[in-house]
């Protein structure tokens, strides 16, 4: 690795020293996507869409796929690649299984309370708002 390369914020030189001007995908664009941005409330954030400690793990990848860059650009195009798709992918799973539980609450004739749907479309909202931003 160069001596001269910056940290991985999302903010410093691309390559060389060079920027285009804006971040290519630090943790300030996980942030700004809001994934950890959110008050706390009992070990989650309020709109978060990965608890804390997943969001951390995320952000840490990110920044070695950034990091790689420097050295082997087409290596952390790839890395970035299969990251964002396992990102999605426990995304999907966490939203699946989210709509699974209320589904088997209503299968077997159980009441879902009116604030536990108010919570779910609520994040669906918030999801839903993040991906036509972006």
């Amino acid at each position: 690795m160069r001596a001269d390369h910056a940290p991985a914020t999302g903010d410093g030189p691309i390559e060389g020293g060079k920027t285009d001007g804006r971040a290519i995908g630090g943790t300030a664009d996980i942030a700004r996507a809001g994934v950890a941005s959110e008050p706390e409330t009992a070990g989650h954030t309020a709109d978060a869409l990965f608890p804390p400690a997943e969001a951390e793990s995320l952000r840490k990848r990110w920044d070695t796929v950034q990091t790689g860059f420097v050295d082997e650009p087409r290596r952390a195009v790839e890395d970035a690649d299969a990251l964002v798709a396992s990102a999605m992918k426990q995304l999907a799973e966490t939203f699946a299984r989210e709509r699974s539980n209320l589904e088997h609450q209503w299968d077997r004739g159980e009441g879902v309370s009116t604030e536990d749907l108010r919570m779910a479309l609520k994040r669906y909202r918030a999801f839903f708002g993040r991906l036509l931003s972006i």
